[in-house]
């Protein structure tokens, strides 16, 4: 997909739902997010979003918030598409599930940047 290819669009299960409802705060995001794990262009959603670095709204599931923890975590990336197509990581096994990311706290598996390769590492609970 290119930055400019949005044919995905027509096809997201949003198309049809007023645009006020994917740039809310709370529960209105709860509730777009609750729509983008069914839908079946959620990954070429979210590349867009991060490609283009949109700083408002609900974009492929995650909320801005989360959108710029991704940018700000791998700044190196030119190419959110691909970056999402990886198979042999955990966090975009994390990112692909039908579902909210898990909320940072005990016990929660969050990925940081090993020191020594600059590779994701699994770091439980920090």
């Amino acid at each position: 997909m290119t930055q400019d290819d949005q044919t995905w669009a027509a096809r997201a299960a949003c198309a049809t739902v007023e645009p006020d409802q994917l740039f809310g705060k709370g529960a209105e995001q709860r509730d777009a997010r609750s729509l983008c794990f069914a839908c079946p262009v959620r990954m070429d959603c979210l590349a867009e979003a991060l490609n283009s670095e949109s700083s408002f709204g609900v974009w492929g599931g995650l909320t801005e918030r989360e959108r710029r923890a991704l940018l700000r975590r791998f700044p190196e990336v030119d190419d959110w598409g691909l970056w999402l197509q990886r198979e042999d990581d955990e966090l975009v096994a994390e990112i692909h599930a039908r579902r909210a990311p898990p909320h940072p706290g005990p016990g929660a598996l969050r990925l940081v940047r090993s020191p020594a390769v600059g590779l994701p590492t699994p770091c439980a609970g920090l």
